[in-house]
């Protein structure tokens, strides 16, 4: 029993993390109406700043501040250099773009940095062990659990409680109002994706510990954060956070009893609910 309880809390530790990365991307799609293919990518480029970072200072906090800053000035260089070109273009000329861009991004840090697996130690002060009714679970995924729920509150915050915020709810509603408004799109637009960047950038980092850091790492993530746009609904906020703890917790449980399954389970219960509910469990019916 105390097997699928402690499953049951590493899929909400992995939940947090999906929830964290498929929020930048819903929050880039939602406001932006742009397919973002790279975010993954920005993912290992804020996990390898925060490993330098960590390396440089040997704390943690300032390797979490250090992605979060790094990927938010990569994600304005990238988007005031290229992305704000193909706002207005065929969704898949966006995918194209990004994708040849997350390419590029990945090879450079390959040869910057080379292939090699690079291991992030858990900090001390979190690696011990806690004792939760009864299970002794690692410290540190209870503390990348606390952090993605004061990432996740700061984000609402910002998004339902701040002028910024209520442009951004506005855009995920109908950019063209946000046009006529008079508002300075361009900006908001810049700030948007970059807030998108920085949140992959930070859980990059955070899961740094949890997984080897390489320059792939961003891809399989951001297949499973997709996934978890689809099951929570897109542009939704509260979507992204449900979509990723199920998606947690259907890999983790999964693994558990059939690890060569956890993926398939994940894409059945995508299936299933686009059968059952097309604009997924929280999204609004005709977004897409």
């Amino acid at each position: 029993m105390h097997l699928i309880e402690a499953q049951a809390l590493n899929g909400l530790a992995l939940g947090a993390i999906l929830a964290l990365v498929a929020l930048g991307l819903t929050i880039v799609f939602g406001l932006l109406g742009f397919v973002n293919f790279a975010h993954g990518a920005l993912l290992m480029v804020g996990a390898y700043a925060g490993w330098i970072v960590y390396s440089q200072t040997n704390h943690f906090f300032l390797a979490m501040l250090g992605a979060l800053v790094i990927t938010f000035i990569v994600g304005i260089v990238i988007e005031r250099v290229l992305i704000r070109l193909y706002y207005a273009r065929p969704k898949q000329d966006q995918i194209l773009v990004t994708y040849g861009l997350a390419i590029i991004l990945v090879e450079v840090v390959r040869a910057i940095f080379t292939g090699q697996t690079r291991l992030l130690s858990t900090p001390a002060w979190a690696s011990g062990i806690v004792n939760i009714a009864g299970i002794y679970y690692p410290q540190y995924r209870v503390i990348v659990i606390a952090i993605a729920a004061i990432t996740l509150a700061i984000i609402y915050l910002i998004l339902f409680r701040t002028r910024i915020g209520l442009i951004v709810r506005a855009g995920i509603d109908d950019v063209v109002i946000v046009n006529i408004l008079g508002i300075n799109v361009k900006r908001t637009f810049m700030l948007v994706f970059a807030l998108g960047a920085a949140i992959a950038g930070l859980a990059g980092i955070v899961d740094g510990p949890l997984l080897a850091i390489n320059p792939d790492m961003g891809t399989d993530v951001l297949v499973q954060c997709f996934v978890v746009i689809v099951i929570g609904g897109v542009g939704s906020f509260f979507g992204a956070i449900l979509g990723g703890i199920v998606a947690g917790e259907i890999i983790s449980l999964t693994t558990a009893f059939a690890p060569d399954y956890a993926s398939v389970m994940l894409y059945v219960a995508m299936a299933v609910v686009l059968i059952v509910r097309p604009q997924g469990l929280l999204g609004v019916e005709g977004r897409a």
